[in-house]
């Protein structure tokens, strides 16, 4: 009797004990500025690159891979961008359509204003075909004929367009048509009410749309195919009428590495140009809006080739296995109410890195004055029970101030809460011994 007694009195002191810790103020994890642990490395001084001189009211260098604007002239300022429209219509159609589709061609489609393939209304052509039409000669009837094939009507493409922008990140575009004619329209916003938007975007939105084009896009391959293409014919369903089409994309052969671009012109957007460039292990694109008018058509060129020199000239690919993270990041934390006080111990699994974002990036692009650097938050303390992917903390890549990357700290092993079954192991195990 007194053994039962004793046994009892020892259940309930551990259970006892247990209750005072969590009563002891303990809480879960909570990512504010108060539990992070402070900078623990900064960057260099960043300095001056050289300027640059450039005919574009607005322009942009951007890093492919990482999304990173390395040079912005006005590139957040919103513009009409012509034919460049035309890199979202064609990722579009490939994401969206059988290439091997008939389109037949409709009134509106017909009526198209040059520059145009001459299409008229009734024939039939395959959706493949008329995408060349597209990319290689501009052909504004043709980007109609696939709007209205796949979208069911302009409309309804345009706004397939206006969604698939906010899904790569772009924030400051509005599509109207899918061949880039400048256009003002009348819309009801979120709250009832109606405004007139007008068809625009800016250079960093434009270099972000065929960043992912040649980089994220699933239909990647096939729009550098089309895109690259410097001939091509095909003809109508019927066999009645053929046709020629060639690459007017002079960047192609203007350098080494060259990969895809598309030009643009209207006599209120100016000339345009989006492009892409590969040397090594760097994806560079460039996005131009009013770039001169007539007779300037060649300030596109120019102004392209200077911000590829110059990401060429002035920046490198760093990886991310390169960044030393603090090993503070993975010190134990201790655990309120648990079956093991400390998640990071050496005896339990701990806590390891897990991504955060759904997209893949090894490095980024950085001239001599930058460099990475980490933050961290982490809990300082958690509660049990701790599930096993739970996040406890979060790594921060920094380029000066401005976020790169963010990866997740999470634990790799659950840790259970004191109940009265791991009470009883406890003291059965004290009893033994």
């Amino acid at each position: 009797m007194k053994r039962i007694i004793v046994f009892c009195g020892i259940v309930f002191m551990i259970c006892f004990a247990a209750g005072e810790r969590v009563s002891g103020g303990s809480r879960n994890i909570n990512l504010t500025m108060e539990d992070a642990i402070p900078v623990m490395s900064q960057g260099v001084e960043k300095q001056e690159l050289p300027p640059l001189k450039l005919y574009a009211k607005s322009a942009v260098l951007m890093d492919a891979a990482s999304g990173r604007v390395l040079y912005s002239k006005n590139g957040d300022e919103q513009l009409p961008m012509a034919s460049t429209t035309k890199i979202m219509t064609l990722i579009l159609t490939l994401e969206r359509a059988d290439l091997d589709d008939t389109v037949t061609v409709s009134a509106y489609a017909a009526s198209m204003p040059d520059v145009q393939l001459n299409i008229r209304e009734g024939e039939q052509y395959r959706l493949k075909d008329l995408l060349y039409s597209l990319m290689l000669e501009s052909h504004n009837d043709s980007a109609v004929a696939i709007a209205e094939h796949v979208g069911g009507s302009v409309e309804e493409f345009a706004a397939m367009m206006n969604q698939k922008a906010r899904e790569i990140g772009c924030t400051n575009t509005w599509f109207i048509t899918p061949n880039g004619l400048d256009a003002t329209a009348e819309y009801t916003n979120a709250q009832g009410e109606k405004e007139t938007r007008t068809h625009v975007t800016t250079a960093e939105d434009l270099a972000r749309i065929m960043s992912y084009c040649i980089e994220k896009s699933s239909k990647k391959e096939e729009f550098l195919e089309i895109t690259r293409t410097p001939s091509y014919t095909f003809a109508d369903l019927s066999g009645k009428r053929s046709f020629g089409c060639t690459n007017h994309n002079a960047f192609l052969s203007m350098m080494d590495g060259a990969l895809s671009g598309k030009t643009g012109f209207t006599s209120k957007a100016g000339y345009c140009y989006v492009g892409a460039l590969k040397r090594d292990d760097r994806i560079y694109t460039v996005a131009l809006l009013a770039c001169g008018w007539p007779n300037h058509k060649t300030y596109k060129w120019s102004d392209t080739r200077q911000l590829m020199e110059f990401g060429l000239d002035y920046y490198t690919f760093h990886s991310l296995e390169e960044v030393k993270i603090p090993q503070e990041a993975f010190k134990a934390i201790p655990v309120e109410n648990a079956q093991t006080e400390k998640i990071g111990d050496a005896a339990y699994a701990g806590v390891t890195i897990k991504k955060s974002d759904s997209e893949h990036v090894e490095g980024i692009l950085l001239n001599a004055y930058e460099k990475i650097t980490v933050r961290f938050e982490k809990a300082e303390q958690l509660e049990a029970p701790v599930e096993k992917g739970q996040q406890v903390g979060s790594l921060h890549y920094m380029v000066g101030e401005e976020e790169w990357r963010n990866l997740k700290l999470v634990t790799t092993e659950e840790i259970e809460k004191i109940d009265w079954k791991w009470s009883i192991r406890q003291v059965m195990n004290y009893w033994l011994l």
